[in-house]
């Protein structure tokens, strides 16, 4: 056998891949705990409605300042409530994508993975 020799083709460059894609997968996993721990907060209606949720996409709160509860207006805070949970919720997708972006930045070897 040969000096160096690895056995089967590029061994080197596979073990290398290997512990390329061990790495992706344990960056990948931090940054999931992160972002599933991570509140994203979002306000309407100059901050009468506020709704809280965490990167698992639950909702964790919902608060509205009394002082908007009109009776004779429940459309205007069922719209306010629905633009703070759309607010968070795009906030939060808008960080996965960032953090994903991020991750596959590092990817020039395996296109098309995510």
């Amino acid at each position: 056998m040969a000096k160096g020799y690895r056995g089967g083709f590029g061994g080197g460059s596979q073990m290398n891949m290997m512990k390329q894609a061990q790495k992706m997968q344990q960056d990948f996993m931090k940054m999931q705990q992160e972002l599933e721990s991570k509140e994203f907060e979002f306000t309407a209606g100059g901050g009468a409605v506020k709704a809280v949720m965490v990167g698992t996409r639950t909702l964790q709160s919902i608060t509205i300042d009394p002082e908007v509860l009109d009776p004779d207006d429940v459309e205007m805070l069922q719209d306010m409530i629905l633009a703070a949970v759309n607010g968070a919720i795009k906030l939060a997708d808008d960080e996965t994508s960032k953090a994903m972006n991020k991750l596959q930045g590092g990817l020039g070897g395996f296109p098309g993975l995510f």
